[in-house]
């Protein structure tokens, strides 16, 4: 009589900060882990979802209790993905859990930004003890993967890629004008939005308008001289700060455009360039961190965009008048994105490859 081979459970415990659900705090981030639960429950993983109260990276003394708390419950042996925006903000937790718990981070943005101040010192000396600590570290692109071997000398094996997937949509028709400018992002100093208007103040003497969908409570006082600015620059009537959108709302912002622009001054992926590549439509952004790789190339060899240096207004502002003052540039850029819509990469991947690394760590 043939005895049942007892099949073992894959189970996974996924730390998040508070509030990944809600509507209102839209971001790369928080997508990348709502979609990453989803994948890893329909590839067979039991995945309890583990809300980290509080404001990271900048919990209290009681969100680090309550944290504290949270990993003592878990099971030894455990495997746990820990957001790296939770992580990094707690290696007094994280690391001496490292010999109990199989550690995983993912990594959406390191906390060590590359300027120097003493802020940044301290992040990257917490970041890189919880790093150093973890079993497998996850990022979403291969820039950030790079970055964090750099600045940390962690060994390259224990790191891997899974860059973020998109959804199929529809593409976008576009105007024959292709005037209509959509900037995605919460309007921070991060994102550029302040070069972005300088630039568009450039053109004024084109036809344009700039729709900028985005948060705009993370930093008020940059909204508010983001507003003066635009009336000094008297572009108040083209450009239009809309708040965040989600959903539908969201998907009909990208249907109704003919250009992303991105004026960032750090982004690790730029989940809004595939965002825009899945409507078609091309892509006109600064040449930092995993922006590139989100651009990517189309099967021909083509960019489906284009790059401009960061920090760097005129030639931001020599992009957006080459699109709009060269009909054959928009059409040749257009068949571009086309076909680079084709071959981006889906959620089941980014799932799949999340899921290889969890078998490892818990072999």
């Amino acid at each position: 009589m043939k005895h049942a081979v007892k099949r073992r459970v894959k189970a996974v415990h996924v730390v998040v900060p508070q509030g990944i659900d809600d509507p209102a705090r839209p971001s790369g981030g928080n997508t990348y882990d709502r979609r990453l639960i989803a994948g890893l429950a329909a590839l067979g993983w039991q995945v309890s979802q583990e809300d980290a109260p509080g404001s990271w990276p900048c919990p209290d003394r009681r969100d680090r209790a309550a944290l504290g708390a949270l990993l003592g419950r878990l099971q030894r042996g455990s495997t746990v993905v820990v957001d790296g925006l939770v992580a990094s903000a707690a290696p007094e937790l994280l690391v001496p859990q490292a010999g109990r718990l199989r550690l995983v981070v993912l990594v959406h943005m390191p906390l060590g930004q590359p300027v120097a101040s003493p802020d940044v010192v301290a992040a990257r000396a917490r970041e890189g003890a919880v790093l150093s600590a973890a079993a497998s570290v996850v990022t979403t692109s291969r820039w950030s993967r790079d970055w964090l071997i750099r600045h940390y000398a962690l060994a390259p094996g224990r790191l891997h890629v899974a860059e973020p997937g998109v959804d199929p949509a529809e593409p976008a028709p576009g105007t024959a004008s292709g005037g209509r400018l959509l900037c995605v992002g919460a309007v921070t100093p991060v994102k550029g939005h302040d070069l972005l208007v300088s630039a568009l103040a450039a053109v004024l003497d084109l036809p344009w308008r700039c729709d900028c969908v985005g948060a705009l409570d993370i930093d008020p006082a940059f909204v508010q001289g983001l507003g003066h600015r635009i009336r000094q620059l008297e572009v108040g009537d083209r450009v239009h700060l809309c708040g965040p959108l989600t959903s539908a709302d969201l998907a009909a912002a990208y249907a109704e455009a003919d250009l992303l622009v991105l004026a960032s001054r750090f982004e690790t992926y730029g989940m809004v360039v595939s965002e825009a590549l899945a409507h078609g439509l091309p892509v006109v952004a600064t040449d930092v961190g995993g922006v590139r790789e989100a651009l990517g190339q189309a099967p021909d060899g083509s960019r489906p965009g284009v790059l401009v240096q960061s920090e760097d207004a005129p030639a931001l502002a020599d992009a957006l008048r080459h699109w709009l003052d060269d009909a054959t540039a928009r059409g040749r850029l257009r068949r571009s994105a086309a076909q680079r819509r084709a071959a981006l990469p889906a959620w089941a991947s980014t799932s799949e490859r999340v899921s290889r690394v969890l078998d490892g760590v818990a072999a």
